[in-house]
């Protein structure tokens, strides 16, 4: 538990800047991450259009946050993924497995997707947010 007992946001450098929001919440051993979208340190979408490239910078913004709270992709206990095109996501699940396996490998933690109608960055397709468990 943090030395204050009180949750502690984590914003990596890594990371766009956080602006009215944080990466990641820590309380306890129990880490959230906020949704990640796939922007990169600017906070810009770099591949509008492109669910493969922004699945896989968002996938990775994910454990670059995780990593910052002290945790990483083996300690995720959930992922949500929000996508504003389902039938564009089904079609490139067999390249959108690529990225995933490259930072979670073969753990599967439990999830939940779903299709939303927009994201805050109009050029993002998907966010994810993930919650994990810090090791002892």
């Amino acid at each position: 538990m943090q030395p204050s007992g009180r949750p502690e946001n984590v914003n990596p450098d890594e990371l766009a800047p956080a602006r009215g929001f944080s990466h990641a919440t820590v309380a306890g051993d129990t880490v959230w991450v906020g949704g990640q979208i796939g922007s990169d340190k600017t906070g810009k979408v770099p591949e509008p259009g492109d669910v493969v490239a922004q699945f896989a910078r968002a996938i990775r913004n994910v454990a670059t946050a995780l990593h910052a709270a002290g945790c990483g992709p083996e300690d995720t206990v959930k992922l949500t993924y929000y996508v504003t095109d389902l039938k564009l996501y089904k079609e490139n699940l067999p390249a959108i497995g690529a990225p995933y396996r490259e930072v979670f490998g073969r753990h599967y933690p439990a999830s939940t997707l779903l299709e939303v109608s927009s994201l805050f960055d109009p050029d993002a397709l998907i966010e994810i947010d993930a919650v994990a468990v810090r090791p002892a």
